[in-house]
């Protein structure tokens, strides 16, 4: 099954530059060092943006659930990347009570 409404997807500029691709944040983990590693930078956080709503186009749900917020939707697939390496990541989206575009949550690395 695919995200539904997967074109509408919605990418905040916030989540990649001060959230997944900033080491300082306390909840980064790691996942800024992976996809700068990769050729993503916060000076082209839209590079990022583009390959994450291209896999939740493009990749089936691989699970979902309900939550105070909305349902979340995780999917797992293979990113494009400026250096050409296309990695397995799990993205974390979330349809919010009473809205229909799924955002983003979070991604990281997802093992093969």
């Amino acid at each position: 099954m695919k995200l539904h409404n997967a074109d509408q997807a919605v990418v905040e500029r916030e989540k990649i530059v001060d959230y997944l691709l900033n080491s300082r944040h306390p909840d980064n983990g790691g996942k800024a060092g992976f996809f700068l590693d990769l050729g993503f930078d916060r000076n082209n956080w839209q590079a990022l943006a583009a390959a994450f709503r291209k896999a939740a186009e493009n990749q089936p749900i691989s699970k979902f659930m309900a939550s105070p917020h909305g349902t979340k939707y995780i999917v797992d697939g293979r990113i494009d990347t400026p250096g050409g390496k296309t990695p397995m990541v799990r993205m974390v989206r979330i349809v919010d009570l009473g809205l229909a575009a799924p955002r983003l949550v979070t991604a990281y690395p997802r093992e093969e």
